[in-house]
């Protein structure tokens, strides 16, 4: 599989943003902090002059950092540890008629989670329905929807 310059952008920026942003101003912009063939592998050698010192000027006042964690695979980890599970309480965002065994929903409070299973209990159509997610067995969740005579099995993605 060949990877594409322009898909390594996200990577770069992460790797630029976790630690070397806070030197920005000190140890220079990314083409002095990177080799020339790191440089170039990340595609930042096809950015004008002006683009890459916009691109610096960025990581230099985006110092303060949040690592997300991920698994093996590459998934997110939303509770990492012994974090207690909690129940989640919100709204879905939008009109929301039944489960259908691939079920995509955002919440409002930003969170993204997908059904998983083919759970499908009778429910009414809605809009903006509540919605409650609580922790299920061997970290597995279940989402009610109001309106809805049971819950399905969900997964967070983001």
């Amino acid at each position: 599989m060949m990877i594409r310059p322009r898909h390594l952008m996200p990577f770069v920026l992460a790797l630029a943003l976790c630690g070397l942003s806070a030197h920005a101003q000190q140890t220079g912009g990314l083409q002095q902090r990177m080799s020339q063939a790191e440089f170039e592998a990340a595609g930042l050698d096809k950015l004008s002059p002006q683009e890459l010192q916009n691109l610096d000027n960025w990581l230099h006042t985006h110092g303060q950092v949040t690592t997300k964690m991920v698994d093996s695979s590459g998934e997110p980890v939303f509770y990492p540890g012994k974090k207690k599970y909690s129940k989640i309480e919100a709204h879905l965002v939008g009109h929301f008629d039944g489960w259908h065994g691939n079920n995509e929903m955002t919440l409002d409070n930003g969170q993204v989670w997908k059904q998983i299973g083919s759970d499908a209990p009778m429910c009414m159509n809605s809009d903006n329905p509540a919605v409650k997610v609580k922790p299920s067995l061997m970290g597995n969740w279940l989402m009610y929807v109001k309106g809805c005579n049971d819950t399905a099995h969900v997964r967070r993605i983001r």
